[in-house]
């Protein structure tokens, strides 16, 4: 094992794109010690990392990020001094049934993990000299943009143009880093009002700190209460595929090894106490990415084009559902140097091969 340079804690490490983030830091840096700390809720679960549970520079500790003193432990012991927070509820139909758990897990979790740094940081002889707390949100917190695109235009809707200058997609306006918050569910609120804490933790205490806010993330080991891999489960069993409204609603789409590639670039180039926002330049409506997916499967399973399609059933919407996201990732392309390397396409060929090929481990997460 190489000699030991930092000692990095990931939080929520074996969820969906913690397991991705710590992954990709345990191969690239074995000179670094990667610390998962995860509570193992529903959505976390090791079998996401069985590929580096034995590797030298890697360890997992099960605990409470709202447990203060174990946090400050942890941090003691292994000599902690990069942070990189991705714990966190993170589902808004649950956050609409039980606002009081994503407010404690994502708002005073936060606030634990921050006071805990603080309090070690700060009593060091080189305080907070080469350390670094990096806090991951959620586009979420920006609220809707409007649904403006021209009708006949067909998917995928690219927001970026080969001039690198955005071009109409299904809106001219794009969240900025600059743009302000207006949290719509009780999931987005908690996130904001972390986002709000972690900021003020570098304003108040000088701590080193850096937000980015990502659009949403497919690929492997995705818990399946999201989107792609709940339908195509549904899929595969014949199930319903509900969508709620008419399926107008926007996303922009990002996979999730991208997204742990711009982590580890913000984490190591990032400037403290700047804010960077991570998309795909990749927008769908979700009937039309829908629609892709059940072909795609389709084509997998060997049934008839179309086969699926009367799966798809319409349901009552979502309360406070926000109809169109869209990131303008410029800052970190332009600053960092990142880009998305995978089409949409691409992308959702291969989860949707990844999932067929892995229902075992389906059948783990959902015991």
């Amino acid at each position: 094992m190489s000699k030991i340079q930092r000692n990095l804690l990931i939080t929520g490490g074996a969820g969906f794109i913690g397991s991705h983030v710590v992954r990709h830091l345990v191969n690239k840096y074995p000179s670094y010690r990667i610390i998962n700390l995860d509570k193992l809720t529903y959505a976390g679960c090791l079998a996401n990392l069985k590929d580096v549970e034995q590797a030298p520079n890697y360890h997992f500790v099960q605990a409470d990020i709202c447990d203060f003193q174990q946090v400050v432990a942890l941090m003691k012991n292994w000599k902690i001094d990069g942070i990189i927070h991705l714990a966190a509820e993170s589902h808004v139909d649950r956050s609409i049934e039980d606002p009081f758990t994503f407010a404690q897990t994502n708002v005073m979790g936060t606030l634990s993990l921050l006071q805990a740094a603080k309090f070690v940081w700060e009593a060091l002889p080189e305080k907070y000299e080469g350390k670094r707390f990096y806090h991951i949100s959620t586009d979420e917190v920006y609220g809707a943009l409007e649904l403006t695109h021209p009708e006949g235009i067909e998917p995928p809707f690219s927001t970026k143009a080969s001039s690198g200058e955005h071009h109409l997609a299904y809106g001219q306006e794009f969240f900025l880093e600059t743009t302000a918050y207006r949290p719509h569910s009780p999931y987005s609120a908690s996130k904001a009002a972390s986002d709000h804490f972690v900021r003020a933790f570098h304003d108040t205490y000088g701590m080193p700190t850096v937000i980015s806010n990502c659009s949403n993330n497919y690929g492997p080991y995705q818990y399946p209460e999201k989107l792609i891999p709940l339908f195509i489960r549904n899929i595969v069993q014949g199930r319903s595929l509900p969508v709620y409204g008419k399926g107008e609603n926007v996303r922009d789409w990002l996979y999730v090894e991208d997204h742990a590639r711009a982590i580890d670039l913000i984490f190591h180039q990032g400037k403290a106490g700047d804010t960077y926002n991570v998309g795909g330049f990749n927008e769908w409506k979700n009937i039309d990415l829908i629609e892709l997916l059940v072909d795609t499967v389709d084509r997998h399973l060997g049934n008839p084009q179309g086969h699926s399609r009367s799966l798809i059933t319409f349901v009552t919407d979502r309360a406070g559902h926000d109809l169109r996201y869209a990131i303008d990732s410029s800052k970190i392309q332009r600053e960092l140097g990142w880009e998305p390397t995978l089409q949409f396409e691409q992308g959702l060929e291969r989860t949707v091969q990844w999932y067929l090929k892995n229902e075992n481990w389906l059948k783990i997460v959902e015991k």
